[in-house]
């Protein structure tokens, strides 16, 4: 059994800002797999198969520096181990369109990471981070992470989004290796 977390904030005013990108992710999962979400331990819950194996996609509904407290309760229920979680997230160090795979790691300031460690308890769960860019000169960090892609960004976050999209079905097939020698670049 795995889960795929994606981390935002939820409500309309948050939809589609560069801090939402795990939300934007597990919908765009979500929707290629034919799946429904419903609200379940705090959050969004949709449940599938890959190759016979049980997998959740998860969305909580909690706020970002919450989600610790909806995984928590959503693994905790289902015995889920960590390092059977991969959770999604924006990340500020990574220039747009990068995407990065890791079994473990700090918060690296990230509010939604240090929820899930002080919730789980661990590091040891992998993150998918998508790259969203610094903000430029002079600008207030938390303002450009709740701001929108502008339209000469969009191309490079679709790019993003579908290498993730497919790095997503190695981890689930258990080839993260593989995954990180195609993406990571």
């Amino acid at each position: 059994m795995k889960v795929v977390v994606g981390l935002g904030n939820p409500g309309i005013e948050y939809a589609e800002t560069r801090h939402n990108v795990g939300f934007v992710l597990v919908d765009m999962l979500a929707e290629a797999w034919g799946l429904s979400f419903r609200s379940k331990y705090q959050g969004l819950l949709a449940e599938g198969a890959w190759r016979g194996e049980r997998i959740f996609l998860f969305k909580p509904q909690t706020y970002m520096n919450l989600s610790g407290r909806a995984v928590r309760e959503l693994t905790a229920f289902y015995k889920i181990p960590p390092e059977e979680l991969l959770v999604v997230h924006d990340d500020l160090d990574l220039s747009l369109g990068k995407i990065r795979l890791r079994p473990q790691g700090s918060a690296g300031g990230h509010n939604g990471i240090r929820s899930l460690l002080a919730e789980l308890g661990t590091e040891l769960f992998w993150r998918l981070k998508l790259g969203i860019g610094r903000p430029p000169q002079g600008w207030d960090s938390a303002k450009f992470v709740l701001g929108r892609f502008t339209d000469e960004e969009i191309p490079l976050l679709e790019d993003a989004l579908g290498k993730s999209g497919k790095l997503v079905q190695l981890w689930l097939s258990g080839e993260s290796e593989k995954g990180m020698n195609l993406y990571h670049r």
